[in-house]
């Protein structure tokens, strides 16, 4: 993905993903850290993105399996 396009992925869609994170934890710093995770994570696997769904709901689910990967960590 290239920097132009990722910089307006982020602008667009970071509060809606860091919101949506915050719901699930409830933690500013660890929402933070999944929220950028999200993205960088979007950002490197840009190709698999088959645009069956808005980007946005593409974004949350990334964000949703981090905070899940996230919750079973911490649970060991």
């Amino acid at each position: 993905m290239d920097r132009e396009l990722s910089e307006k992925l982020y602008e667009t869609y970071f509060m809606r993903v860091y919101s949506y994170v915050m719901t699930l934890c409830g933690n500013r710093e660890q929402a933070e850290e999944i929220t950028q995770e999200t993205f960088f994570r979007a950002m490197n696997s840009s190709k698999e993105f088959e645009k069956r769904s808005d980007e946005s709901t593409w974004l949350c689910a990334i964000a949703k399996n981090l905070f899940s990967d996230e919750m079973r960590r911490r649970r060991k």
